[in-house]
């Protein structure tokens, strides 16, 4: 009996020691976030560690575990009638609301991109599906949840391709029609890495003069917009904080552009954007100073980070570094200007912060209307948790601000 007590308070100390992290005081419900984080760290992990093992690729075990939160086929309410179907060969779900508008017969349309680093997640995710499903119906719109392949099956530009594709399928005068959106009321929008894809299909559609329906607007929840500096005041403040660690969103990028995960302290260092790698390097960095874009408050006391010798080999390996295609935050002006007005969402403690900060910045210096919605208690992921086992209180605040600009501009 003593050896159980003795094994048991061991155990405790353990579990207790792997779920603590320090997190801010101005974080949303952190005891929460703690215990979420360790449930997912502990998956990745040993996802990583099945890897490194050689039994399986680095995301296989995290994808199995997500797979067990795919809700089984199309479930409809009395509400909104949910159906599978695909555009231009790429899977998708159409959420459409039953009742009829007597004074407008056309419906608002949202166009929508998963997160999950063009690696992981599903629109048939709990999380996702009860979204597009509350959008649709909070909204009175046809909101279409895109199925792009992931990696590994899938590298850049496939993702970028299918979004793209249905994106441009599915505004026809055909595909509206039979779903009755308004052409002129439609929306592109996405998280995380769905962001990414959303921001880079308007710009392409922004450069296509054949494509005469074209998105009203943007909405981007914390999007991930470039790969050329891993050390932004937010990627060193927020580097520890659930629920995108700064090394992991790393190891997204590389499944993402096919590179070997052993570069990963490489690009953590930013020796790929190192001061003897040349001037299109040179240039490219230009478009993310964020010295120049972020507001002096949110640079705080930190300090850019540039080796004054790199690894000319890493873009080399990795020329999509550079495509504005993966990393829309490189986009020309002149590029910019052709593009719809934008929601950008923020978490003070997510990485990715000054990604949205410094996007905003060059839309609007581009003429384009910007509504930067800040959540300063806000992480990583948190509008998807409005729904689900893990509530949070920012995910409801995020959400609901997030559908009333959309319900105010679209």
């Amino acid at each position: 009996m003593r050896i159980v007590v003795i094994g048991s308070f061991i155990l405790s100390i353990a579990a207790a020691y792997y779920i603590y992290v320090p997190l801010p005081s101005t974080i949303s419900e952190p005891w929460k976030l703690m215990f979420m984080d360790a449930i997912l760290r502990g998956i990745m992990q040993l996802s990583f560690l099945a890897h490194d093992l050689g039994l399986s690729r680095p995301f296989d075990l995290m994808r199995y575990a997500a797979s067990w939160d795919v809700i089984r086929g199309p479930i409809s309410n009395p509400k909104i009638r949910v159906t599978d179907t695909s555009f231009s060969g790429v899977l998708a779900q159409v959420f459409e609301p039953t009742s009829t508008n007597r004074q407008q017969r056309l419906k608002r349309g949202v166009v929508y991109f998963h997160g999950g680093g063009w690696t992981l997640g599903s629109g048939k995710m709990q999380t996702y599906f009860l979204q597009c499903r509350t959008m649709a119906e909070e909204l009175d719109a046809v909101v279409i949840s895109i199925e792009y392949r992931l990696a590994p099956e899938a590298r850049f530009p496939d993702q970028y391709n299918d979004a793209l594709s249905a994106s441009k399928h599915i505004l026809t005068a055909e595909v509206l029609g039979r779903y009755s959106i308004d052409p002129e009321r439609v929306a592109v929008s996405g998280d995380s890495a769905g962001a990414n894809l959303a921001a880079a299909v308007v710009q392409q559609m922004a450069l296509d003069d054949s494509i005469s329906i074209k998105f009203k607007v943007q909405a981007l929840l914390y999007p991930v917009l470039q790969a050329l500096d891993f050390n932004t005041p937010s990627y060193q403040q927020n580097g520890n904080i659930p629920i995108l660690h700064r090394p992991l969103m790393v190891r997204f990028w590389l499944e993402y552009l096919n590179g070997d995960p052993k570069l990963v302290p490489s690009l953590l260092a930013n020796n790929h954007t190192a001061l003897n790698l040349g001037q299109e390097i040179a240039a490219a960095k230009a478009k993310i100073n964020w010295t120049q874009l972020l507001p002096v408050a949110v640079q705080k006391n930190y300090k850019p980070v540039v080796p004054l010798q790199g690894d000319p080999k890493l873009v080399e390996m990795l020329p999509a570094l550079l495509d504005v295609r993966a990393s829309p935050l490189l986009a020309e002006q002149e590029v910019l200007k052709g593009v719809p007005p934008a929601y950008i969402l923020t978490c003070e403690h997510d990485v990715l912060r000054d990604e949205g900060w410094m996007y905003g910045r060059r839309l609007e210096e581009a003429g384009v209307p910007v509504t930067i919605d800040h959540y300063e208690d806000g992480f990583h992921g948190c509008t998807s948790f409005a729904f689900g086992p893990f509530r949070f209180s920012v995910g409801l605040r995020s959400f609901g601000n997030y559908i009333h600009w959309l319900l105010k501009n679209l």
